[in-house]
């Protein structure tokens, strides 16, 4: 078995045929636990602030000490920003036929 067998399907590619914006997500970060660095920024390029941001997160819950609400916020603007502008360039730039 694969780890391409437990991913889930993107519902809106599913219901719409179309990509959304984190299509590619899971695979991606598949790629970087397999090592397969630049083919995981190609096929989702928010994926390392992804990984970055979910570090945060469990860092968050293991440290509470400290506040990480500033950077939390800060690393998802980042992420939103990047899965948009990524989207749009694979669509108006990549698929033209």
């Amino acid at each position: 078995m694969k780890a391409e067998d437990f991913m889930l399907p993107c519902p809106i590619k599913k219901f719409f045929g179309i990509d959304c914006f984190g299509c590619g997500t899971q695979r991606a970060i598949v790629m970087v636990f397999e090592g397969r660095f630049a083919e995981a920024f190609h096929m989702f390029p928010a994926v390392y602030t992804v990984l970055l941001f979910f570090m945060v997160v469990i860092l968050n819950f293991i440290d509470t000490k400290r506040n990480y609400s500033n950077l939390l916020i800060f690393l998802a603007i980042t992420n939103a920003i990047i899965m948009v502008i990524s989207y749009f360039y694979k669509h108006l730039f990549l698929n033209i036929h």
